[in-house]
């Protein structure tokens, strides 16, 4: 894999990363719980065709400690749009995993011409109580990649500090992106984003891993079943949670079907 072009944009005071790959219309992705440490299979499979903007979210790798000034959701979700008309990604399709996915979501709601075409890989933002999403600020640490993978060695790739690192900032990083998505979404990733569903009037493709053990399949169902606009809703076989880590190709082979 090539290396992307990286840039800094500043919200709230704070720096936040921005990579940017490839040629033709933007497409913007926000990364799932964990964030992104590093360049991975997913984006390269998206930057072959559209130019690819990833922008950190605050306090999640690249994002350094902008999630400590942000003391609200309705915070959040000012940033993160923020962070979006910085990153030049106004009007553009977007995509998010998880937590991105839940402010990707917002942002479409709240700013309908902000996005032209959705694409939300199990998002979070809502509750049932009659299946809770699994809390993974309540597992075990060596529980966390299968629950958040399908195949758990995926994970820890994403997590691996770089061969010749040595330094304790590597796991820092990866704790403060942990707190940052448990200020944003705990408890129980629950934001009433059903609420603002309604509001959404980009087509919206839903991608749910088959082996997610996080979000029950019905939490597609009902954001599907809420959002004005056209819906689908697409199943990946072998995925977990995090789709886009267990089956790169097809995660992204979805999304660009969907948004071209």
């Amino acid at each position: 894999m090539s290396e992307p072009e990286e840039l800094s944009v500043e919200i709230n005071g704070f720096s936040c990363r921005v990579w940017q790959k490839g040629q033709g219309p933007k497409l913007g992705f926000l990364a799932g719980f964990g964030g992104l440490p590093r360049w991975i299979p997913f984006l390269d499979a998206l930057a072959r065709e559209r130019t690819l903007v990833v922008p950190s979210l605050p306090g999640f790798p690249g994002g350094e400690r902008g999630h400590t000034v942000l003391d609200s959701h309705l915070d959040w979700v000012l940033a993160i749009r923020q962070l979006l008309h910085k990153a030049g990604l106004e009007g553009a399709d977007l995509a998010g995993s998880s937590v991105g996915a839940s402010f990707a979501a917002e942002v479409a709601a709240i700013w309908p011409a902000s996005v032209r075409r959705l694409a939300l890989i199990a998002p979070w933002g809502l509750f049932d109580e009659q299946a809770p999403m699994t809390d993974p600020w309540a597992q075990r640490a060596p529980d966390v990649p299968g629950l958040l993978c399908a195949d758990p060695e995926h994970w820890n790739q994403l997590k691996a500090e770089p061969e010749g690192a040595n330094s304790p900032e590597w796991s820092i990083v990866q704790t403060r992106a942990n707190e940052a998505a448990a200020r944003a979404f705990w408890p129980l990733g629950n934001t009433r984003l059903d609420k603002r569903l309604p509001l959404i009037e980009a087509p919206t493709l839903l991608i749910c891993g088959e082996q997610d053990r996080v979000m029950p399949r019905r939490y597609a169902d009902r954001i599907a079943a809420a959002i004005a606009g056209r819906t689908e809703i697409t199943t990946i076989p072998g995925a977990g949670h995090l789709a886009e880590l267990d089956k790169p190709d097809e995660v992204a082979a979805a999304i660009l079907r969907w948004t071209t």
